[in-house]
């Protein structure tokens, strides 16, 4: 545990949930989410920017009330009591996290491979991915000074970075491109498919429920929990606001559903050839190796207290580091085994079955506790299945393993809670 000398400030609070947002969301997610949206991708990413702002209330209530290193586990703790519902959703919770870092791992791979045309190669992409998630975990077992005093640079660098390289797009389209909107294919809004894309969009700022897990390792958290969510989803959505419009400036929805899950870099390269394509890279590269130094540290944190909790199992007494090492195991065999979609589509399906149970756990048995305003975490539960539905619907229809898999890894789970429950 850290002492008070060792104690993360506002700014690395920031750094810590910019660097798990600023990764994959942005660099995989933009082809994904416009092939369900089409040239209205950047709306979905506005729309998933809402969906994650009005869903942090109810984190931001109560870690001002308890701040705590379980963060979300605490929460459901006390909303349900320490049974099987609580530890069910707080693996839930615990293995979308996971998932997203093995989204930010193969992501990793597949830009560094991009200059060398082997972004698709099904054996590098993963073996890279391996590899960062590796070198991942060694930096923060270092300590966590190590990791605050790097996220803190490369937040700086990918912040600065993402804007230059959006700006930049911007006033080359408006320069010597056709105009903002000439790659736009003219047809009309899917309603559906907008809705689906902004389910995927959702992963890309649900980052913020890492800061919730720093509790104690926080300076002051009873106030500075709250302010870092709020200016980390603000710094991201003017971030992928700007990105994205220049994507569609360049390169159009099909042209980002074409790119697919090395969009960015195919966008740069109309208006700014090879350089274009090796700054995105080098950016993309920071991007995720600091995006999964942060995720490693939060998510370690949230499965030691599952831990303690008697709701996660462990490795034998000496065995040091347990929950880094674990976290990083389960994060490198997605990584090998599921691919980018796949991914994607699990984390979803996970963290929105929790964050759902999250809210309803202040609506039933915190909003007294917590001085929660009723309506924000109802209003959450209605735009989580207003989104969740069509996503689910679509899934089933185009790729319905994903969705068997996703549903196999929940009832494991609940399963496994039942078990655990009744040996206790």
């Amino acid at each position: 545990m850290p002492n008070r000398t060792d104690k993360i400030s506002l700014t690395g609070s920031i750094s810590l949930g910019t660097g798990v947002m600023i990764g994959a969301g942005i660099f995989a997610l933009v082809g994904q989410v416009a092939e369900f949206a089409g040239d209205f991708f950047p709306l979905a990413f506005l729309l998933g920017a809402i969906v994650a702002a009005i869903s942090s209330y109810s984190y931001v209530r109560y870690s001002s009330v308890n701040p705590s290193s379980g963060g979300i586990a605490m929460l459901l703790k006390d909303a349900y009591g320490p049974g099987i519902a609580a530890g069910s959703f707080s693996l839930f919770m615990y293995v979308s996290m996971v998932v997203a870092e093995s989204l930010l791992a193969r992501t990793f791979g597949t830009y560094l491979l991009r200059p060398f045309g082997l972004q698709d190669s099904v054996i590098l992409v993963p073996v890279l991915g391996v590899a960062a998630i590796v070198v991942a975990a060694i930096v923060n077992l270092i300590g966590n000074t190590l990791v605050e005093r790097s996220a803190m640079i490369t937040a700086v660098l990918k912040i600065m970075g993402i804007a230059v390289l959006a700006i930049a797009g911007l006033i080359g389209v408006a320069a010597v491109g056709d105009g903002f909107l000439a790659q736009s294919t003219g047809d009309p809004l899917d309603v559906v498919g907008l809705l689906a894309g902004t389910t995927l969009c959702v992963l890309a700022y649900k980052g913020f429920t890492t800061i919730t897990n720093q509790g104690d390792d926080i300076r002051d958290p009873k106030r500075n929990i709250a302010r870092s969510i709020l200016i980390s989803l603000a710094i991201c959505t003017v971030l992928y606001l700007l990105i994205t419009v220049a994507v569609s400036s360049s390169i159009g929805g099909q042209g980002a559903v074409d790119a697919r899950n090395y969009a960015l870099a195919q966008a740069a390269e109309p208006f700014f050839g090879a350089w274009g394509v090796g700054i995105t890279v080098a950016i993309a590269v920071v991007a995720t190796l600091s995006g999964l130094l942060a995720s490693l540290y939060s998510v370690s944190r949230l499965y030691e207290m599952l831990q303690n909790m008697h709701q996660a199992p462990s490795l034998p007494q000496s065995v040091r580091h347990q929950p880094m090492i674990i976290t990083a195991v389960l994060a490198i065999l997605v990584t090998v085994f599921l691919d980018l979609s796949q991914i994607a589509s699990m984390g979803v399906f996970l963290y929105l079955s929790m964050d759902m149970a999250v809210q309803w756990g202040v609506i039933r048995h915190l909003r007294s506790k917590i001085e929660a305003r009723i309506w924000l975490p109802m209003l959450t539960i209605v735009l989580d299945l207003a989104i969740l539905i069509p996503f689910t619907i679509l899934k089933v229809q185009s790729d319905l393993f994903t969705v068997i898999v996703a549903a196999v890894v929940a009832a494991a789970i609940v399963i496994a809670q039942v078990v655990t429950v009744r040996t206790l």
